[in-house]
C-alpha cells in the first residue's frame, strides 16, 4: 500500500481527508504497488496513443496546407486570365 503522505507527494488528498472521490487517476491510501504499476501503464498507452494521434493529425494539415496553397495559386492563375481577357475586351471595344 501506498502511504498517505505518497498520494500527498503528488498534491492528492485522501478521500478520509475530504478530499476528492477516488477515480482512475487518484490514488487512495491503499493502492497497491500492482494498481500503481496498471495504473501508470495504462496511461503510457494513452499517452503513446495520444502521440500516435497527433502525428497523423500534423501529416493531414500539413496535406490540408498544401491543397490550400495549390488552390489559391489555382485561383491567382485563374483571376490573371480573366482580368487579361477583361482587358482585351476593353481594348477592342474602345474603353
Amino acid at each position: 500500500p501506498v502511504p498517505a503522505a505518497a498520494a500527498a507527494a503528488v498534491g492528492e488528498e485522501s478521500p478520509a481527508e475530504g478530499g476528492p472521490p477516488d477515480h482512475s487517476y487518484s490514488l487512495s491510501s491503499g493502492t497497491t504497488s500492482e494498481e500503481l504499476l496498471r495504473k501508470l501503464n495504462e496511461q503510457r498507452d494513452i499517452i503513446a496513443l495520444l502521440e500516435v494521434k497527433m502525428k497523423e493529425m500534423k501529416g493531414s494539415i500539413r496535406r490540408l496546407r498544401l491543397a490550400e496553397a495549390q488552390l489559391r495559386e489555382e485561383i491567382r492563375e485563374k483571376d490573371r486570365l480573366l482580368h487579361a481577357a477583361s482587358a482585351g475586351t476593353r481594348k477592342r471595344h474602345g474603353l
